[in-house]
């Protein structure tokens, strides 16, 4: 029930009493400021690493060949295994209804130039399937397509960037530019914000294009497959295990052999990072409510203090008839009070503090730090709760003293 004179007692004694008042409420607004940045920045770095996984679609599984480290059926040690286009229809084969899409990828270091314009630049040949896998943006244009890998056509897709360096402000679509002395005709131009300006410094070619020029072979380095997102988390671990159960097989590589073939799950992967990043926000969390606690610790001993200065007065109320609840209750609700409002003070500057940081701190690994409206309203209970905890101690301490005593206390 809401008591108008309790109130206005309330806020006489804490105008009566302003630096007590302030030494009370700076180790609450101290604690609550601490623990909202320290939150916020555990945040920032599970934002950095969620960001480092957004280049690419998180149901992914990238496949390398390697080096055969044990004998198996007759073959050496020490042997290197090679991918060609044929493991890739075998996967395709194999995996049908799990695989939604499938690329080769051949990587390539090249010069390339346009007019009196040239720069070094990575040359990827792949499947049209890699645009859905890599989740590049296309800006102008198009992607490569089955037609560029039927006709061996020299296409190529570039990266914003290539466009701003070779072509300045003309518009690179249709036009050609010079590959390692090979002519290309630019067919589309893409974005990629997730990498930015590594990725972005890319030129997207057929694979078969570049298996014919460079290669005069079927061969490949690497295979990306994107599969069913429903299959789930253990599903996508089983995929990979049998991937390379398969693939160990095709090639003689020794079940054990742990080098002939590296198949590596993006689920996976993301998974263990973001246990990292859990266990180092739980240990930022404990900091932080450390803090949190030893700024109640604080008001509880300036409220011992505020009882013991206050003991004549509640030997007054207490030989007037006040009731030893209603003695509880008037210290509690002014540590509420104190609790609260200097706290809703510590929330608002930490999250000040937080949205001026804002990207600055990405060298550090730490993204856009912040805390969640939750984090907040549960903030705000631990410290209403604890509040409570700080201000009972002493006010049950005062409501036992007997009036006689309070009234002798010097």
């Amino acid at each position: 029930m809401f008591d108008l004179d309790r109130w206005r007692e309330i806020l006489q004694t804490i105008n009566k009493n302003k630096l007590r008042t302030l030494l009370a409420g700076f180790t609450v607004t101290l604690g609550i400021l601490i623990f909202t940045i320290l939150f916020g920045m555990g945040n920032g770095l599970k934002n950095t690493f969620y960001e480092a996984f957004q280049d690419d679609a998180q149901n992914t599984i990238f496949i390398y060949p390697g080096f055969a480290k044990k004998p198996f059926k007759g073959f050496k040690e020490n042997r290197r295994i090679e991918f060609e286009n044929e493991d890739l229809d075998f996967l395709k084969e194999k995996f049908e209804g799990r695989i939604q899409h499938i690329t080769a990828r051949i990587r390539k270091g090249v010069t390339a130039k346009y007019k009196n314009e040239y720069g070094n630049y990575t040359v990827r040949a792949v499947h049209p399937s890699h645009q859905y896998i890599e989740q590049t943006d296309i800006e102008k244009g198009r992607y490569v397509n089955e037609n560029d890998i039927k006709t061996d056509a020299r296409i190529a897709v570039i990266g914003r960037l290539v466009e701003k360096d070779l072509f300045g402000n003309e518009d690179a679509l249709g036009e050609y530019f010079n590959i390692e002395g090979i002519i290309y005709r630019v067919v589309g131009v893409f974005s990629d914000k997730g990498s930015g300006d590594r990725e972005e410094r890319t030129i997207y070619t057929p694979v078969s294009t570049t298996q014919l020029i460079y290669k005069n072979t079927e061969k490949i380095d690497q295979i990306n497959l994107m599969y069913d997102i429903n299959i789930g988390a253990n599903g996508a671990r089983k995929l990979s295990k049998e991937i390379e159960k398969e693939l160990k097989k095709k090639h003689n590589v020794a079940p054990s052999d742990q080098n002939g073939i590296y198949v590596r799950n993006q689920i996976e992967d993301l998974e263990e990072t973001l246990n990292v990043a859990n266990v180092l926000q739980i240990i930022v969390l404990w900091i932080g409510i450390g803090t949190l606690f030893a700024g109640v610790i604080g008001i509880s001993n300036i409220m011992v203090y505020i009882v013991k200065e206050r003991t004549k007065e509640l030997g007054i109320r207490k030989a007037l008839g006040a009731k030893p609840s209603s003695v509880i209750g008037m210290i509690l609700q002014e540590t509420i009070v104190v609790t609260l409002l200097f706290g809703y003070i510590g929330l608002l500057i930490g999250n000040l503090i937080l949205n001026s940081m804002g990207n600055k701190l990405e060298d550090w690994f730490i993204t856009n730090p912040n805390v969640s409206q939750g984090t907040i309203i549960g903030a705000t209970i631990i410290l209403v709760l604890s509040g409570l905890i700080a201000g009972y101690i002493p006010a049950r301490r005062a409501a036992k003293v007997k009036p006689i005593v309070a009234l002798r206390d010097e």
